[in-house]
């Protein structure tokens, strides 16, 4: 199985509903930490609300699936007026699946959006989703983290991703 993303983007609203519908993508999944805004921040990406907006008057389904706690993600997708999974364990297909259930779409017609190889995008390939990796809005300074982004910029060499 190959880690390389369907879609390769700066960031979250630079997806747009032309570029949904040439894939087919009917619902997006949304990772919070570093894809709407910095890890465990409160401040939205500039431009998030509008770009909700866009896609729902659009169609597009969206829900925010996190790894993180109820406590953290419940008021983050209040504020941004969204359904949500929280503890969704990323990679492993629980979360993934409820996701596309709640969404009452296709596998097929469903895209994972997030920052991280070995978490949003390894878990969308085993589900079968289509993934959209994002360049993290800024990167964490946790040990594990810095392992997992050394390992994900070999990833980004291998398919001559520039960042």
């Amino acid at each position: 199985m190959s880690l390389k993303p369907d879609i390769k983007l700066h960031g979250i609203t630079d997806i747009t509903v032309e570029l949904l519908n040439e894939y087919n993508i009917k619902a997006l999944l949304l990772d919070v930490d570093n894809t709407m805004s910095t890890h465990h921040g409160t401040v939205l990406t500039d431009g998030l609300l509008k770009w909700i907006a866009k896609m729902q008057e659009a169609g597009i389904k969206l829900m925010v699936l996190s790894n993180s706690k109820r406590f953290r993600i419940e008021p983050f997708a209040s504020r941004i007026g969204l359904p949500f999974i929280s503890l969704g364990c990323k990679p492993l297909p629980t979360g993934y699946l409820r996701g596309v259930k709640a969404l009452g779409e296709k596998r097929k017609n469903v895209a994972i959006v997030g920052d991280q190889i070995f978490t949003d995008i390894l878990g969308g390939k085993i589900v079968g989703v289509k993934t959209i990796l994002l360049t993290p809005i800024k990167l964490e300074d946790g040990w594990s983290f810095k392992i997992r982004r050394k390992l994900e910029k070999k990833l980004y060499k291998k398919y001559n991703y520039i960042e």
